[in-house]
């Protein structure tokens, strides 16, 4: 049923398919689509997760920043010239397919031949990302979900109420609801860069061809906090053997095509580290969710806590 849900979505495109089969199902299902003029990525989105209009408005960006030179997949027009399809109420679209493998997967260790330079090249791509998204005027009716205080710390963040994990141990709950109403604080003191981010470039995201690097999934994207971005990457690179180094190179490459204040940085990977406490909740049928579910957790409980040390020891 998988395949022939996919195969009715491609006749909406003016191609002609050599082979269709299933590439990749995480938050969607990624289908790769071969033709003799070239490869494409079908999308079918995950179930209820994003409305037809901040789908929509994701591709609308993904377009502008392609077109700015960016190097991430450009969304391909259907018949009706429509970005986005409907096919028995599952959303689908049409990427090109970008080549390269993975900067990595998810509990393995890196492996790259030049790990500070790859670093420094995604910095620095992350920061022609956010200054492209600056100079871009979004649509009136622009929509994506946002990376705000409301949406890390508010009664309904994006991705859950992190202090309600149901498996929270004895005091982790206190510590989290502590850590909420300080972090609240702290986003309201200052002046942090706020504006698109693509808010999930973790490893799988990354595709390293050669020399280049392309960004891929642009599921999350949405306006929120820059340092955010920083510190999706920094967080999923905390158990490799030279952290330091490649936390330095990834902001030696932002800061060298745009600046940023990394004062916070600290706060933000605390941010980052609670939003997969929720996260996991609504998704404990994937491979591994029990075991995935205690690490976040024991790594949010130890970020939190030395940042609410670390802030106390400032007063």
């Amino acid at each position: 049923m998988t395949l022939g849900l996919a195969q009715q979505a491609i006749a909406r495109w003016d191609i002609a398919p050599t082979g269709l089969e299933l590439a990749a199902e995480r938050e969607n299902r990624v289908f790769r689509v071969t033709t003799n003029s070239g490869v494409f990525a079908l999308r079918q989105h995950r179930s209820g997760y994003r409305t037809d209009a901040e789908l929509q408005s994701e591709l609308a960006w993904m377009a502008a920043v392609q077109s700015a030179g960016l190097s991430v997949p450009k969304p391909i027009s259907a018949k009706d010239g429509a970005h986005l399809q409907r096919v028995e109420d599952a959303q689908f679209d049409l990427l090109t397919w970008l080549p390269g493998r993975q900067l990595g997967t998810f509990g393995t260790p890196l492996d790259l031949a030049d790990p500070e330079g790859s670093f420094q090249t995604l910095g620095a791509a992350m920061a022609r990302l956010h200054r492209v998204s600056d100079d871009w005027t979004p649509p009136a009716d622009f929509t994506r979900p946002a990376w705000d205080t409301d949406g890390l710390l508010g009664e309904t963040p994006l991705w859950g109420r992190f202090w309600e994990n149901p498996t929270l141990a004895h005091g982790q709950k206190e510590l989290f609801e502590t850590f909420r109403v300080k972090a609240r604080a702290a986003l309201g003191e200052g002046d942090h860069d706020f504006g698109l981010i693509h808010a999930d470039l973790l490893r799988e995201n990354i595709l390293i061809d050669g020399a280049d690097l392309h960004l891929i999934d642009f599921d999350d994207g949405g306006p929120g906090f820059r340092l955010f971005e920083l510190a999706t990457t920094i967080f999923r690179i905390r158990d490799e053997p030279n952290t330091a180094a490649l936390q330095a190179a990834l902001i030696d490459g932002y800061q060298s095509q745009r600046a940023i204040n990394i004062t916070h940085l600290p706060l933000f990977i605390a941010l980052r580290a609670c939003t997969y406490v929720g996260w996991i909740v609504t998704r404990m049928e994937i491979p591994n969710a029990a075991s995935r579910n205690t690490h976040h957790i024991n790594n949010a409980t130890q970020i939190v806590a030395n940042w609410l040390e670390s802030e106390a020891s400032h007063v």
